[in-house]
């Protein structure tokens, strides 16, 4: 199995232990040899000819002798600080870890003539008029927005051969993980607990498998440059919530209807942030989930854990 191994291309995956990190891991498992990366000691995944390590992408040196001793083919950098208030508090780590840390892994992968993988956010964008395409100008409007669009500039200045994958409102099911808006959501009223959510934030809920799925097409296709990827359909977050309920067989009267500026959260959002997918579906080929299709594949993830 090992001499199998040899014959593929090596990718190294950070932030493995994350949720797009473990779906990402899933996804290149199969025509790639797989080096997962991460802070914590040890993997959530123990999967035969997966190999992981522990390193921290902050620290330049650990991972640039790193990546030159491993001489991955591609880099997929799934790490990143992502708590929107709390950046707004801890603007050092937000800082080190999305920014400082793209800027190491740019570097290193320049060094060992990798392709980079960078994903990257909706929150680049001030979120005023939606419809972003790739060559839409950024204006973030709060620190992790800042943070994230710095790391996208790390990167390019890095001179590292290199993709930017902007994604949204991601959700999945996975081991160990906080929890995302789809999970939280049905943690809450399963227990039939009442729940605030805002009708006047929209996006576009993207399922983690299917963006796993598009980074590995486009590892692929060898493309390079700014891709917006996300679920192929644009509602609000109320809405969202209402359809999750249906989905699973919940009482939709416990979701309660609010406005953004009833949260008073630290960070300001970007209420509209939707983006213009035609670049993904031309120069791709595919299409993500709609949200009855992504919600009903996150139930059949859920159940299935359940054992």
């Amino acid at each position: 199995m090992a001499n199998l191994r040899l014959l593929k291309k090596k990718v190294l995956i950070t932030g493995a232990n994350g949720l797009l990190g473990q779906k990402l891991v899933a996804e290149f498992m199969h025509e790639f040899d797989v080096h997962g990366l991460d802070i914590a000691e040890k993997s959530v995944l123990q999967w035969p000819n997966y190999d992981y390590m522990q390193s921290d992408i902050t620290r330049r040196k650990e991972i640039v002798s790193l990546v030159k001793e491993l001489r991955p083919h591609y880099i997929i950098n799934a790490a990143a600080y992502t708590n929107v208030d709390g950046s707004e508090e801890d603007k050092e780590t937000c800082w080190l870890v999305n920014v400082t840390g793209v800027g190491n892994l740019g570097y290193a992968a320049k060094a060992v003539a990798a392709l980079m993988v960078h994903i990257s956010t909706d929150y680049v964008f001030d979120g005023v008029e939606g419809n972003y395409h790739e060559e839409s100008k950024p204006n973030p409007l709060g620190y992790y927005g800042r943070s994230k669009l710095a790391g996208e500039n790390a990167l390019v200045l890095s001179s590292a051969e290199h993709v930017i994958v902007r994604t949204m409102v991601l959700y999945g099911a996975g081991k160990g993980l906080r929890p995302n808006f789809a999970t939280w959501l049905v943690e809450m009223l399963r227990k039939g607990e009442s729940v605030r959510i805002v009708d006047d934030q929209f996006g576009h809920p993207t399922l983690a498998d299917d963006l796993a799925k598009a980074v590995l097409k486009i590892v692929e296709l060898n493309k390079t440059g700014i891709f917006h990827v996300a679920g192929s359909e644009y509602d609000s977050r109320y809405n969202f919530a209402l359809k999750l309920a249906d989905v699973f067989g919940f009482d939709k009267s416990s979701i309660q209807r609010i406005k953004t500026e009833q949260l008073q959260q630290k960070a300001p959002r970007p209420m509209n942030s939707s983006f213009i997918l035609d670049k993904l579906r031309t120069e791709i080929g595919i299409e993500l989930s709609n949200i009855e299709r992504g919600i009903t594949t996150l139930r059949e993830q859920l159940e299935a854990a359940k054992g």
